[in-house]
C-alpha cells in the first residue's frame, strides 16, 4: 500500500509539521483511479492468489469451524480460513434527503442476506451510518481567491523502500461555508433523512455531516471545506467537509453559497450510508470470531470508520489467516508497537457504538509511534512473517546499524568552551558553553537541530534525511523517550500475567456483577487488557491478581 500511493499520489504533504514529532505525519492525496487500477494489477497478478468475483449469501459452518463461502449464485468456494470485509454494503441502504435505496455506495448493490446469516450464527449486529460529500466539476469552480495548499517541494514516501517520489503534484485549495450556507441548512433541516428520523444508524463523531456541524455548533460561522482532486486525468473534485444527504436541489444551493464555488456544477450529489456492523467485542487481538474457528472480520464490519482504519485490520486479518492456516501463532501488535495495535485493541476491548477513528491521541505512547521510527518497530516483525524481501531486511539492517553508530558518535563527540564554538552558537541565539559538552546533549536545546551543528562536527559522516531526522528526535525527546519507554516496561508487565482461558469470573469472591459480566463477555487475555475494559476498576483487578497469585500457588 505504501508503495502504490509513492506511485499514484498526486500531493504528498508532512502534517502538523509546528508540533513535536509525535503527532507529525505523512498524508497523500491519492489518484484515485490510478491507485485502484495499480492495486489491481498487484492482487491479479501475485502469484498463488486467484480472483473471483460474486456476492457471497452465506458461510459455510461446520461444528463452529469455517469451511467456505456460498454465493448468491449458490456456488461455493473451500477454504481453511475467511475474512469477511464488507465496508458499507452489509444491509446498505443510501439516502438523499427523503429519497432512500439499496447500496452499499452510490451505483453498487448491498449485501443483505450475508448479515441475516451473521445474526443467526450468534453475532451481535448494529448500524451505523457514514456519509460522503459533493463532487463537483473543477472546470466550474473559481479558484483564484481560494487558499492555495501545495505539497511539500521535497515529499516524504510512505514506503521505506521508495527512494523519491516521482509523480506531478497538483494544489489542493481550501474554502469556508458562510452565514448565508448554514441559512439554507437551517431552513432545509426538515428534509435531512438525519432530523426527520429516516436514518437509525449512529453517524461519526469526529467527522460529521455538514448539517451535524451547523446544529452541533450554532456559534461558529464557518466551516473549512477542502477541494481535492480526485486524479490527474478527471475534473471531478471531492468537496471534504461538506459531507451530506440533504436533497440534491438543497445541495446545490449551499455549495453556491461558499466563495469560489458560486458557479459550481455538482457531477455527483453527497449521500449518508447506513449500514450493518458486527460487535467487535466478538474477536479476538488477532481479529479472528471468538464465536467461529478460522472466521475473521476487518474493517467497517467491526464498527471502524475510513480507508485507512480498514486497510490496517485487513493486513492484520490477512496475515494471521495465514498463520493459522499454517499452523504458526498470531500476529498481535500491542499498544506500544504500532498504532494498529492502539487499533484493535480499542476495538476488541472496549468496542464501539459509533464509527471508530484512529487519532494519536488514543495512543498512550505517541512518541514512540512516530512515522520516522516505523521500520525500526515493525520490520523485523514483517521479514519474520515472510512480508519483507531478502533484500529490503538486508538494507533495513545497514540501516539500523547506521542509526546506531550515529547516536555512539554524538554521545562521545565533545565540544569545548571555545571562542569558535561559542561564536556558532551565538550565532544561533544559544547560551555559550562553560564545559565541554556531548553534540547529542547539544541537539536538545529548542533552537539548535542536528543540521545547525554542523559547523561544529566537521567528521560526521554524510546521512540521509531518515537517518539524520531519526537521530535529531532521539537525542532531542531523549528524556521524554526514556520515559515512555519505562511506561511500556511497566505495560508489557501487566500485559505478560496471562487470564486462563476458561476461567469462571462468577466464582472469584469480590467482583461486582457488572465487572463479572464484563470480563465474561470480552475474556480478556491478559491483566493488562482486563484493566483497559471499561467499568473495570483497580480494585478489581487487585482482586484478580489475588486469585491469580493464589491459583498459581494451589497448581504448583
Amino acid at each position: 500500500m505504501g508503495r502504490i500511493i509513492d506511485a499514484t499520489g498526486i500531493q504528498f504533504r508532512m502534517l502538523n509539521t509546528r508540533k513535536g514529532p509525535a503527532v507529525q505525519a505523512p498524508r497523500a492525496q491519492a489518484d484515485k483511479q490510478g491507485y485502484r487500477l495499480r492495486m489491481k494489477s498487484v492482487v491479479e497478478n501475485q502469484p498463488g492468489l486467484m480472483v473471483q468475483q460474486g456476492t457471497v449469501r452465506k458461510l459455510l459452518i461446520r461444528d463452529r469451524k469455517i469451511f467456505g463461502v456460498e454465493t448468491d449464485l449458490g456456488y461455493r468456494y473451500g477454504g481453511d480460513a475467511v475474512i469477511v470485509t464488507t465496508g458499507t454494503f452489509l444491509k446498505g441502504l443510501i439516502h438523499v434527503g427523503l429519497s432512500r435505496f439499496p447500496g452499499g455506495r452510490a451505483g453498487e448493490p448491498p449485501a443483505v442476506e450475508l448479515s441475516d446469516n451473521l445474526r443467526s450464527l450468534g453475532f451481535i449486529i448494529g448500524r451505523l451510518k457514514t456519509g460522503t460529500p459533493p463532487r463537483l466539476h473543477g472546470a466550474s469552480i473559481d479558484f483564484k481567491d481560494l487558499v492555495l495548499q501545495k505539497g511539500d517541494p521535497d515529499p516524504h514516501p510512505f514506503s521505506f523502500s521508495t527512494k523519491t517520489i516521482q509523480r506531478e503534484q497538483v494544489p489542493c485549495h481550501i474554502t469556508y461555508t458562510t452565514p448565508r450556507t448554514h441559512e439554507i441548512i437551517t431552513k432545509n433541516l426538515d428534509r435531512s433523512p438525519l432530523y426527520s428520523g429516516r436514518i437509525r444508524g449512529v453517524g461519526p463523531r469526529y467527522c460529521p455531516s455538514i448539517e451535524d456541524k451547523v446544529v452541533r455548533f450554532p456559534d461558529k460561522e464557518r466551516h473549512q471545506v477542502f477541494l481535492e482532486p480526485e486524479g490527474l486525468d478527471t475534473e471531478e473534485i471531492y468537496a471534504n467537509g461538506i459531507s451530506t444527504s440533504l436533497p440534491f436541489d438543497v445541495q446545490k444551493e449551499l455549495v453556491q453559497s461558499i466563495p469560489g464555488l458560486s458557479h459550481a456544477r455538482i457531477m455527483r450529489p453527497g449521500y449518508a450510508v447506513e449500514y450493518d456492523y458486527v460487535s467487535p467485542l466478538q474477536l479476538f487481538p488477532s481479529l479472528e470470531t471468538k464465536i467461529i474457528s478460522g472466521l475473521y472480520h476487518a474493517g467497517q464490519i467491526n464498527g471502524t470508520s475510513g480507508y485507512e482504519e480498514a486497510a490496517a485490520q485487513g493486513l492484520i486479518a490477512g496475515i494471521n489467516a495465514v498463520q493459522a492456516i499454517q499452523g504458526r501463532s498470531p500476529l498481535v501488535l500491542d499498544r506500544s508497537e504500532a498504532y494498529i495495535g492502539v487499533l484493535v485493541d480499542d476495538l476488541v476491548t472496549r468496542g464501539t457504538e459509533e464509527p471508530y477513528r484512529m487519532f494519536t491521541s488514543r495512543a498512550e505512547y505517541r512518541l514512540l509511534l512516530r512515522h520516522d521510527n516505523a521500520d525500526l518497530r515493525l520490520r523485523e516483525k514483517g521479514y519474520r512473517i515472510g512480508l519483507v524481501s531478502e533484500e529490503e531486511y538486508e538494507a533495513f539492517q545497514e540501516k539500523k546499524e547506521r542509526i546506531g553508530r550515529e547516536l555512539g558518535r554524538l554521545r562521545k563527540t565533545f565540544v569545548f568552551p571555545i571562542a569558535d564554538v561559542n561564536e556558532v552558537l551565538e550565532a544561533e541565539q544559544s547560551a555559550p558553553l562553560r564545559n565541554k559538552t556531548s553534540l547529542f546533549h547539544l541537539i536538545k536545546r529548542p533552537e539548535l537541530d542536528y543540521a545547525k551543528l554542523a559547523p561544529l562536527d566537521p567528521t560526521r559522516p554524510k546521512l540521509n534525511r531518515g537517518i539524520r531526522s531519526i537521530c535529531e528526535i532521539e537525542a532531542k525527546y531523549d528524556g521524554f523517550i526514556q520515559r515512555q519507554t519505562a511506561q511500556v516496561k511497566r505495560y508489557r508487565e501487566m500485559e505478560g500475567i496471562r487470564i486462563p482461558e476458561g476461567i469462571d469470573y462468577g466464582m472469584i469472591q469480590g467482583l461486582s456483577r457488572e465487572v463479572v459480566e464484563k470480563l465474561e463477555r470480552i475474556r480478556p487475555a491478559s491483566i493488562g487488557q482486563a484493566g483497559r475494559i471499561s467499568g473495570v476498576t483497580p480494585a478489581a483487578i487487585s482482586i484478580l491478581l489475588i486469585f491469580l497469585k493464589n491459583r498459581r500457588s494451589r497448581i504448583g
